[in-house]
This record gives C-alpha cells, structure tokens and sequence, in this order.
C-alpha cells in the first residue's frame, strides 16, 4: 500500500507541473487572477461532484472541525498565484523545483517539531542531505535556464547583426 501512496503522490506531482505548464500559458493570455479563478472554479466543480458521488458520510461537518483546520483551504490560492506568474518568468521546471524545495523544507519542519497535530518525525542526516541535494538541483537547473537564455540572445544578437 504504501508504493502505491507512493506512486500517487509522483503523478499528482506530474499533474502539478502539467497544471503549471498549462496555467502558465493561460495567465499570460487571460490574466494572472482569471486564470487562478478558472482553476478553483473547475476544481470546485469537479471536487463537489465527486463528494457527491464517491464521499462517504461522516460523523462531523465542516463545522465541528477546529476553525485554524479550514485555513488548509486558503494555501491553494497563494500557491496558484505564484505558479502562474513565476512559470512565465523563470520556465515550468525552475518554478516546480522551488516549490518542491519549499514543500520539502517546509514539511520537514513540520515532522520535525510535530507541528499542526502531525506526529513528530525528526530530523536525520538523510533527510538534511536530501535538502541540500534539492537545493543544488535547484541551483543548476536554475543556471541552465540562464545560460539557455543568454545562448539564444546570443544567436538572436548575431541574427540581426548579419542581417
């Protein structure tokens, strides 16, 4: 079971990056706040139908929980937001892997301190290693963007120059 949670959490990761890809492209068309608006309408639409076909009942509502608990909701906006406008600016796989960076240190922090009701899961040295390779990633990959970029005005500067 749990290779299968596994396996679950990489393809939302894909949809995630394909999500980003697509809102990137939309943002720069439509606007940065329609195309979040877009995204959580369609979401609503299709996560309601689905709590309407699929969700078990429970023995509490959405207004038994502890109010801090709905703030979960709110993270989704902030999120969308600055993938749609850091997509356009800094490419799909640089937005992704800040994000993932910031998911992973963040939910370290989280394990760690067993913050949010979450039992606690402390720090290892692989865990702190497995950071630090994320963070190099994200350097690199950043890097290639730049000097992806510069190679192209580079040709574009010689394009126009021999014309």
């Amino acid at each position: 079971m749990t290779f299968i949670m596994i396996l679950l959490a990489i393809l939302g990761g894909v949809m995630l990056s394909i999500q980003a890809a697509i809102n990137g492209q939309l943002g720069s068309k439509l606007g940065v706040f329609k195309t979040a608006f877009l995204t959580f309408s369609v979401g609503a639409l299709i996560t309601a139908l689905l709590i309407f076909y699929f969700e078990p009942k429970h023995s509490i509502t959405l207004l038994d929980v502890p109010k801090w608990q709905l703030l979960g909701a709110m993270c989704g906006v902030p999120y969308i937001v600055i993938m749609v406008l850091a997509v356009q600016r800094i490419g799909t796989a640089v937005a992704t892997v800040a994000v993932i960076f910031g998911q992973l240190t963040m939910s370290m922090l989280i394990d760690n301190f067993g913050w949010l009701g979450n039992e606690p899961i402390p720090f290892s040295i692989y865990r702190v290693i497995a950071i630090i390779c994320l963070g190099i990633a994200l350097y690199f990959i950043y890097s290639s963007n730049k000097t992806t970029n510069s190679s192209s005005e580079q040709k574009l500067t010689r394009t126009f120059t021999s014309d």
